[in-house]
């Protein structure tokens, strides 16, 4: 490992921290929050419609596998296969590269460089 292992630990919680925050985002999307032109492209200007809710709902649940499969990665709970931190790897790639080149002014500006540090986490981890 070139680097220590506290900065793998701390990359992986930094990670994980992000996407708890991301979570309660998307669970206040689900709530109803007025939220919607920052989210799913900006289609909404103010609650997202039903079939915005759900997709936020599924956002979650990926949310929540992405955020254990780096921890696993880093060798922490809940000590998932590696493969699975590389499929987070691949799929954080995916919503970055999709949160830079969306119509959604206000969506690139919070997330695309909010996805660019949680892949340059993720890529840490999985190259640590």
């Amino acid at each position: 490992m070139v680097f220590g292992w506290q900065y793998l630990l701390m990359a992986a919680v930094l990670y994980a921290a992000i996407c708890a925050g991301v979570i309660v985002f998307q669970i206040c999307l689900i709530a109803g929050a007025p939220w919607g032109q920052i989210t799913q492209g900006g289609k909404h200007p103010k609650s997202l419609p039903g079939s915005g809710r759900v997709f936020a709902g599924i956002s979650v649940i990926l949310l929540m596998l992405m955020t254990g499969s780096i921890l696993s990665a880093a060798g922490m709970w809940p000590a998932w296969p590696r493969w699975m931190g590389w499929s987070t790897l691949v799929v954080q790639a995916i919503v970055t590269l999709l949160n830079w080149i969306t119509p959604s002014r206000s969506e690139r500006l919070l997330w695309a460089p909010l996805t660019t540090i949680m892949f340059a986490l993720a890529t840490f981890v999985m190259l640590a």
